[in-house]
């Protein structure tokens, strides 16, 4: 049964890849997202049923358009496969023993919050490695429903300290990257990586938020000199440190707190 309810959330992170796609699209070609069919970005013929199905029309159509013959890239079909692996993740995440019987109605709350947050930090990814830049319509509404979440939290607890910290580590890693943009002249740092800071310190609170950031950081340095040395960037490169910091995101999330024991322990060998 376990496996069953994995798979569906497994398909269901499938179809809503499909659609951050359209989404980030759509952003950069500064259309609405929420009407109109999905079209060809070659030749704009509308798609068909048949042409949407998340990774099979990829394969079914050998990665060309049906009706122009561009090729399709494989942004779509890697996109949609992620955000299938995210959503699965996150459902082991909340519920490493399911019983649909005994899921109360805030964990439904609390697993929607996460596919949802998750959905955006995947826009995110893909939109600052392709343009680097994190762009408002995403990271403000994910900052607002984090802090409407966190606050829901806090009045179902009776105990404000579930937002307090939240809150300290959402400014605290929103203000440390502020001092990298100011001192760098944002050459270092662009002024989306701040409100993104801002968004994980929300969705991860102390320590995860630590642990993300070191992640991000140790992540993209390495392939930052990776990507140097093989002559793919020069030392003034740009390069987009957003993707970087939804990964940390993503691994702090999901096992954040055994990295802290591990550290922990390792310190008292």
């Amino acid at each position: 049964m376990y496996l069953f309810f994995s798979l569906i959330v497994f398909v269901l992170g499938l179809m809503v890849g499909s659609f951050l796609n359209c989404v980030i699209y759509r952003l950069e070609k500064e259309e609405s997202f929420l009407k109109g069919r999905s079209y060809c970005p070659h030749c704009k013929h509308i798609l068909s049923f048949e042409d949407l199905i998340p990774v099979l029309s990829f394969i079914a159509l050998k990665r060309k358009c049906r009706y122009c013959q561009e090729s399709i890239s494989w942004q779509y079909p890697l996109v949609e496969l992620f955000t299938g692996l995210i959503f699965v993740l996150v459902f082991n995440f909340l519920f490493p023993v399911f019983n649909e019987f005994s899921v109360s109605s805030f964990q439904l709350l609390t697993f929607l919050y996460y596919l949802i947050i998750s959905s955006f930090l995947i826009v995110i990814f893909v939109y600052d490695f392709k343009h680097l830049l994190i762009p408002d319509l995403v990271i403000y509404p994910a900052i607002a429903i984090s802090f409407l979440y966190r606050l829901l939290e806090a009045v179902r607890l009776g105990n404000f300290e579930s937002l307090t910290v939240p809150l300290i580590s959402a400014f605290s890693a929103s203000l440390f990257f502020s001092a990298i943009v100011l001192i760098s002249r944002r050459k270092w740092m662009g002024v989306g990586d701040i409100s993104l800071a801002f968004l994980m310190g929300l969705v991860l609170s102390w320590p995860n938020i630590l642990v993300a950031l070191m992640i991000s950081f140790f992540t993209g340095a390495i392939i930052g000199i990776g990507l140097i040395l093989r002559g793919k960037k020069g030392l003034k490169s740009e390069i987009p440190f957003g993707p970087f910091l939804v990964l940390g995101t993503f691994i702090a999330l999901f096992w954040g707190e055994r990295i802290v024991d591990w550290y922990l322990n390792f310190l008292l060998i």
